[in-house]
């Protein structure tokens, strides 16, 4: 049998963080589902987005621990994991979901599965909102032409 991991996130500007939680979800299982979020789903639940949801996907699914990346539901997080039938949800050191709420939904729902909290990468100071922010700083401190 084999044992699908699905992790999720939004994969915005891909930074060490993402790779290490992609690398170690891949770890867990015979092959690493990805489910990027929908630009509605990022700007809800996190930001706008500064890459738009098709070529996140695109990028997300060229990285070596990735089998396969989907983009999710707009509309029900759990519709993904339905259609997916993972044995394991890795998710992410910051990502809110708690993880016996959603081994309670899935299992409510037929899919019995495994969730798994990824710690952060040791040296995580270059998610996505920090790089924006050191360019932000660096910008305004250059000298215009």
């Amino acid at each position: 049998m084999v044992v699908r991991v699905m992790a999720t996130g939004v994969f915005d500007l891909l930074h060490p963080g993402h790779l290490y939680f992609l690398g170690e979800a891949r770890k867990l299982g015979d092959e690493l589902v990805v489910v990027v979020a929908r630009d509605q789903t990022a700007r809800r639940l996190k930001h706008e987005t500064y890459v738009p949801e098709h070529m996140r996907r695109e990028m997300v699914e060229a990285l070596k621990p990735v089998d396969r990346a989907i983009l999710g539901s707009t509309t029900d997080i759990y519709e993904t994991v339905v259609a997916e039938r993972p044995s394991i949800i890795a998710l992410g050191y910051d990502q809110v979901w708690n993880e016996r709420e959603v081994e309670s939904e899935c299992a409510r729902r037929g899919v019995p599965v495994k969730v798994v909290r990824i710690g952060p990468l040791r040296h995580d100071d270059l998610a996505t909102r920090r790089i924006v922010e050191r360019i932000l700083e660096r910008a305004a401190k250059e000298p215009r032409p």
